[in-house]
């Protein structure tokens, strides 16, 4: 068995309020490995440079949900 199998059984097994936490976690683990990726790859700072005018807002949006994630930080 994998060790994702075992993981999945282990989370199956968890009582629903547990699963809210689990949920945050894996979370935090995939924004923290985006941020590792990010700080590693320059070409991340030219998606806001070059983004157009017509996507202002969802940028915008976007790019204050990746805030309040904590993918990204003010400086």
């Amino acid at each position: 068995m994998s060790i994702l199998e075992k993981t999945i059984l282990k989370i199956q097994q968890l009582p629903e309020q547990r699963l809210y936490e689990i949920c945050d976690f894996t979370d935090f683990l995939l924004s923290k490995r985006n941020l590792e990726n990010r700080e590693s790859s320059p070409s991340v700072n030219v998606q806001l440079e070059e983004s157009d005018f017509s996507d202002y807002l969802s940028n915008l949006e976007e790019y204050e949900n990746r805030l309040s994630r904590g993918e990204i930080a003010w400086k």
